[in-house]
């Protein structure tokens, strides 16, 4: 018996370093601005996978320090449906633009939100709601 079809697995890290929030500007459709992750590998947990991908897109150490949500909606990535787990995480090291990331940008959470690939502007207005209510 196959098992059925399912969406893909991925991970996302809101990272906060210093007193920005690192974001990528992604070399490979869809372009925009992203929060750094990507998909989970066979064998992998999530928390790792979060992990690596922060460290392979930003060159930063993370540490994941809250789970902010999942994120499901079957639209949210043009290349098919995903589901993501959301972190937010405190980075250390020093920030550099890698792997599939074209640049990095790092956003004050005072100003407003860019333009953001896939349905990472919904994700970031979460966060800014979790954000209020922790401090």
């Amino acid at each position: 018996m196959s098992r059925p079809k399912t969406p893909e697995l991925t991970v996302d890290a809101i990272i906060e370093w210093r007193d920005s929030i690192v974001l990528i500007e992604r070399k490979y459709p869809p372009y925009g601005y992203a929060i750094p992750g990507g998909f989970v590998d066979v064998g992998e947990t999530v928390e790792s996978a979060g992990v690596r991908e922060a460290k392979e897109e930003t060159n930063l150490d993370v540490e994941l320090i809250h789970l902010l949500g999942v994120y499901s909606e079957p639209s949210r990535d043009p290349r098919g449906h995903t589901v993501s787990l959301v972190y937010v995480a405190k980075g250390e090291g020093e920030v550099k633009a890698l792997d599939d990331a074209k640049n990095i940008l790092l956003w004050k959470v005072d100003e407003p939100i860019p333009t953001m690939a896939f349905d990472h502007k919904i994700i970031l207005e979460d966060y800014l709601e979790y954000r209020a209510a922790r401090d």
